[in-house]
């Protein structure tokens, strides 16, 4: 690819920046780091890889946060992580089956069902609480961990074909069948996360589809940007920037539809 303008890097790092920001506080950060790398003139899939690979580092330094949670629950969910590295690479996988044609016919399709995702977050989130009450109550009611295996396999495998909202469907399941504490099941969904991610980066990088100058532009910055969100997520009620992506999401959606 030709060398970066300064408004391009500009455009890159803050949209770096606003990623690391919102994945801080509510999540939602692809939105901006995938359009951006759109506007500077990155392909659809290399514009995908470059973007999972480019946030990946602040998803680490988020799973290590809880490195105590981990360390003392981790034995335990051996088999969501395994489960997860399947689906992860068979999502990674997929991406270097399709053409650019393809997958820009799938972009607005995602987008708009990761805005879906996180418009319905605060209901998610309540239908879970409910669930795991009544499991409380009745533990014969909970759901059998077999099918929490599966929903994570599929959940891992859009994990690392696209990943946008990724992490509200994966908790709100693992609420379901594994009915932890929130810290836990925090920790848990970080974990899951980084191992989807970190197998989605080998394929990507093996397979050539990252830009590492446009990577860089944004990583830099997204760990900035990731440090500063837990400042402001003190500040400035989530439910705000939960608002703010969700206009986002449906902006690009709406705009990538249409091109």
């Amino acid at each position: 690819m030709d060398a970066l303008s300064l408004a391009q890097i500009a455009l890159l790092a803050m949209a770096g920046l606003t990623a690391g920001v919102v994945n801080a506080i509510a999540g939602g950060g692809t939105f901006f780091t995938f359009s951006a790398l759109i506007a500077t003139g990155v392909p659809p899939i290399i514009a995908n890889a470059t973007s999972s690979v480019a946030i990946t580092p602040g998803n680490i330094t988020g799973a290590l946060a809880y490195h105590r949670e981990i360390r003392k629950h981790g034995p335990r969910f051996i088999g969501l992580i395994l489960v997860s590295l399947a689906g992860g690479l068979l999502g990674a996988a997929l991406v270097l089956l399709v053409d650019n044609q393809q997958f820009r016919a799938l972009v607005p399709w995602f987008l708009g069902f990761a805005t879906l995702l996180f418009t319905l977050g605060p209901r998610i989130q309540a239908w879970t609480r409910k669930i795991r009450a009544r499991e409380q109550a009745d533990p014969a009611t909970r759901p059998n961990r077999i099918w929490g295996r599966v929903f994570q396999f599929f959940v891992a495998t859009y994990g690392g074909f696209f990943g946008a909202g990724m992490g509200i469907v994966m908790l709100a399941g693992l609420a379901i069948t594994e009915g932890e504490d929130h810290h836990v099941l925090t920790a848990l969904k970080n974990l899951l996360a980084m191992v989807i991610q970190l197998v989605a980066l080998v394929m990507f990088i093996a397979g050539g589809l990252v830009s590492w100058p446009h990577c860089l532009a944004i990583t830099v910055t997204a760990m900035i940007g990731g440090w500063l969100g837990g400042s402001i997520a003190r500040k400035l009620p989530a439910k705000i920037v939960r608002l703010f992506v969700i206009g986002v999401g449906a902006a690009l959606t709406v705009v990538f539809a249409v091109r």
